[in-house]
């Protein structure tokens, strides 16, 4: 599962003005697809389905409450199956719609209010989300994602959350709590396989990944040895690929940090 923060910028993801931009782009692929009578996806929160892009707007813009001018209102995150993660989770688009609301819902939610360290749950957090069934300059047949829209402010409008905080667990001072992406991206993974019955190869494990791309020689030699004797799992026309540790190019981190 590939979930990432992407970071503010002067485009879409200028997260110091409006979200209507963001929201516009959300709703990139729709006309295209009601105009060829295929299968969409409204916005959805904690709870509702189909929720209006002005509603999207009119929520993520009146919860700002003693931010100033410069500060970031939302954040944007992008969450992104496999295509096996993708077949577990049902055989057609509408079913893996269906699974990856329940997924946001019932996982990455409420992992996300725990991980402030702030006593928050998933009822607390103001997000939106919006489905796409299509992805650019992507080789996958299966290209499902889910695009969230996620206030700075808790529900009640007095609490500041941020994913991109340094912070770590803070316990002392005028910032408590934190944000550990780490944490958040293995307790996400576990919560997807208990939630579908998916059972990962190490290879497609953040720890997996995350060594490859960002951890000395010694420990991805380590961990190349944990996947040449990890039980190999049959997928239908696929051999077991092993990563060649000597080229960091060749690896491709499924969730960035």
């Amino acid at each position: 599962m590939n979930i990432d923060f992407p970071p503010p910028s002067n485009g879409v993801y200028n997260n110091a003005g409006s979200s209507r931009q963001l929201a516009n782009y959300c709703e990139h692929e729709d006309l295209q697809r009601m105009e060829q009578g295929i299968y969409t996806e409204g916005f959805f929160n904690l709870t509702d389905d189909n929720v209006y892009k002005s509603q999207v707007v009119k929520d993520i813009e009146g919860n700002i409450g003693q931010l100033l001018k410069t500060d970031a209102k939302f954040y944007a995150v992008h969450v992104s199956p496999s295509e096996k993660e993708l077949q577990a989770m049902g055989s057609t688009k509408q079913e893996q719609a269906e699974a990856m609301k329940r997924y946001i819902r019932e996982v990455l939610i409420p992992e996300y209010a725990k991980n402030f360290n702030k006593g928050l749950s998933a009822e607390d957090i103001k997000f939106y989300g919006k489905i796409h069934f299509n992805r650019d300059r992507s080789d996958n047949k299966l290209n499902m994602h889910c695009h969230l829209i996620v206030s700075r402010k808790d529900q009640s409008n007095k609490i500041k959350i941020s994913p991109l905080t340094n912070n770590r667990n803070t316990k002392k001072g005028v910032i408590t709590g934190g944000f550990d992406r780490t944490t958040l991206f293995e307790n996400v993974e576990k919560g997807f396989d208990k939630l579908f019955g998916y059972n990962q190869q190490l290879s497609e494990t953040f720890e997996f990944c995350n060594t490859m791309k960002n951890g000395s020689m010694t420990d991805k030699l380590r961990m190349q040895e944990r996947e040449l004797k990890a039980p190999e799992q049959n997928f239908a026309g696929e051999k077991k690929k092993i990563v060649d540790i000597q080229t960091d190019e060749n690896i491709k981190t499924q969730i960035k940090i």
